[in-house]
């Protein structure tokens, strides 16, 4: 009941109306950082940071808090309607939303993004005043051997989405892989695969090779073929989401917030592996599986929805643990400790008014990315009307600035260029894009939970199965493992009877039917 007292204080200061004008501002800057590959939430509070030192701490974190959120679906803006990431975490959402815009759907993907983002944010927020000391408590628990689990489940579950060709898909998998394995081992400090190039001693970020792969091999493959056939202007289609989308939507919405929220809670979370997780889920339980790959609203609606219920959770470990859980949580602690403000177990207790302010200021900012962004979909999805030629341009553009606004190198733009030729024959030999993604997503987080979890275990391969979460996890992967093979041997030593007819089509001869039938 204490909580809800402070959470109703909370409001009341994030209501006066120079809050609400900062958090307008976040929201604004958040949305439209967004949409610059690269340029993400991070970056945008970092080169906020020494502006506000002026400002109130509530206002400040108001606005951060704004821009948080604003990053995050701004990030879905240009993965949908463009094919390029903005963020990470929004990688996934540019499957099946590019896709959808392709068809002339582009206003319901961004419609359900942004219906979706508002759910499971404030279901994020809200299971945030509830349940953030337990949520807590529970990832504190939880050691290197469970995070590996973890993870190597997602590593087994993209095997359904390997695309027709398990070969392909594993080729790509590897290619993903052997990318993460470039920078510095961090057990030994050794360059590895950086050819001596120092640059590449932190690695190769996420973002530079997402845009790459995404972005500019798809320019380049459209410029490949643009002689072939004339340019066709992508039609808009109608402007918002019908009844079957509403229908096919509000289940992956609360699935992907299912997904995201406890994934971001986890130390060791973020939100890449819960909107992957996610669109696996939906592509299992959809009724539309030929839709895939298509542009099935289910593969956006679920992702988006567990990327914002993932930022909601970030912040549990970040106010309760004072742990950040991604680049963005990073800034704000950096921003607490400016304010002399030390996040941790004593915070709720020593600056309750500015904690429950900043909560309350995530539900407002919340509704007003709906209030914003919501009427903005059919205008967004014009700009699909642009000619390919100029359109690609633009895009070339923005990817080689969001490139190079990551480390500002200009090894980067090389980066881009390199990933965006192996992103066209990717699309030349029919390579699917998403296992190389989640392979440099996954490969390093993968090896360094492997590798600590043997540290502390003495080097005992027994040691990954100490705890409790991690057999379960182990379960689990072996049952999917196994389930298919168990199938395809019941299948064949059991095999389907094929329907006898008794009757016609239309209650006559049936001998052609029964012989079709059984043959």
């Amino acid at each position: 009941m204490d909580n809800l007292n402070w959470l109703l204080q909370g409001f009341e200061q994030a209501a006066t109306p120079m809050n609400l004008l900062y958090a307008c501002i976040g929201v604004l800057l958040g949305t439209a950082v967004g949409v610059l590959p690269g340029i993400g939430p991070a970056m945008t509070v970092a080169l906020l940071l020494p502006v506000t030192y002026n400002v109130s701490p509530s206002a400040a974190f108001i606005m951060f808090a704004g821009i948080y959120y604003g990053g995050m679906y701004g990030g879905s803006t240009t993965s949908i309607l463009l094919n390029t990431p903005g963020e990470s975490s929004s990688v996934i959402t540019a499957i099946e939303g590019n896709k959808m815009a392709r068809a002339g759907r582009a206003a319901q993907a961004l419609a359900t993004a942004a219906i979706g983002s508002f759910v499971a944010g404030s279901i994020g927020t809200m299971l945030l005043v509830l349940f953030a000391p337990a949520v807590s408590s529970f990832a504190v628990t939880l050691g290197a051997p469970s995070y590996l689990a973890i993870m190597l489940l997602a590593l087994v579950a993209v095997t359904a989405v390997l695309g027709t060709s398990k070969l392909r898909g594993c080729i790509s998998l590897l290619l993903g892989l052997a990318i993460g394995l470039v920078g510095i081992d961090f057990l030994t400090g050794q360059p590895r695969a950086t050819f001596g190039i120092p640059q590449l001693s932190d690695g190769i970020d996420i973002v530079v090779v997402a845009v790459a792969v995404f972005a500019l091999g798809e320019a380049l493959w459209v410029a490949a073929h643009l002689r072939r056939k004339p340019a066709e202007v992508i039609p808009v289609g109608r402007p918002w989401m019908g009844g079957s989308d509403w229908k096919r939507s509000w289940k992956p919405w609360l699935r992907g917030t299912a997904y995201g929220f406890p994934f971001g809670a986890l130390p060791a979370g973020g939100a890449e592996l819960p909107t992957f997780l996610s669109y696996i889920t939906e592509k299992k339980l959809s009724k539309h599986k030929d839709e895939f790959g298509k542009g099935a609203i289910e593969g956006v609606a679920g992702p988006e929805a567990a990327n914002n219920a993932s930022a909601a959770g970030t912040l549990v470990p970040m106010l309760s643990l004072g742990l950040p859980t991604n680049a963005t949580a990073a800034v704000m602690l950096t921003a607490f400790v400016s304010y002399g403000i030390q996040p941790g177990p004593t915070l709720f207790e020593k600056e309750p008014l500015l904690i429950w302010t900043l909560i309350a200021s995530l539900f407002i900012g919340n509704f007003l990315l709906l209030v914003l962004n919501l009427p903005l979909a059919p205008l967004w999805a014009k700009l699909l009307r642009t000619p390919r030629p100029y359109l690609y341009a633009g895009i070339l553009f923005f990817a080689a600035l969001g490139a190079f606004a990551v480390n500002l190198q200009w090894l980067d733009l090389a980066l881009l260029l390199t990933f965006g030729l192996l992103g066209l024959m990717m699309r030349r030999f029919g390579l699917p894009v998403l296992p190389l993604i989640i392979g440099v997503i996954l490969g390093p987080r993968i090896e360094r939970q492997l590798r600590q979890s043997l540290q502390l275990g003495g080097g005992d391969w027994g040691s990954l199965f100490t705890e409790p979460v991690a057999i379960i996890v182990y379960i689990v992967i072996a049952v999917l493992l196994i389930a298919p093979l168990v199938a395809k041997v019941v299948r064949a030593h059991y095999p389907v009877a094929a329907p006898d007819f008794p009757d016609g089509p239309a209650g006559g001869d049936s001998t052609d039917t029964r012989e079709k039938a059984h043959a």
